[in-house]
């Protein structure tokens, strides 16, 4: 599986916001949807903010794909659920990034948000 370069995960750390397109099966993209995301170690998480009846949630973990844009890189990405391990660091990285929207926070910080983490892998090839 292909990793993050340094650049490319500093670059999208430190971005408020990225855009991610997800892959429908037969490849075709959806429309770009603006999300939080956040780097833990050397990978990124994002999480569904309207829960995993949003439709870029639902339409990316179907297919495992999607397009991103964020702090001027783009890339083809895999999307997987993350280890629940893995949730209290990626709560902690979303309270220290956008711990100024306290409320929003709290938000997706709770069980059923967190439930909605995927991880975000360059894919090896395009959907």
């Amino acid at each position: 599986m292909a990793a993050w370069s340094r650049d490319e995960l500093q670059r999208i750390s430190e971005t408020d916001e990225l855009e991610i397109a997800a892959a429908r099966e037969d490849g075709t993209l959806r429309e770009r949807r603006p999300i939080w995301v956040v780097g833990v170690g050397d990978d990124l998480f994002v999480r569904a903010a309207y829960g995993r009846s949003s439709a870029w949630h639902r339409t990316a973990r179907a297919s495992g794909h999607a397009r991103i844009w964020a702090g001027g890189v783009q890339k083809d990405v895999a999307v997987a659920d993350a280890d629940e391990g893995i949730f209290d660091d990626v709560d902690a990285a979303y309270r220290a990034k956008y711990g100024r929207y306290d409320s929003i926070v709290d938000s997706i910080t709770d069980p059923e948000h967190r439930a909605t983490t995927l991880r975000l892998v360059p894919a090896e090839q395009p959907p």
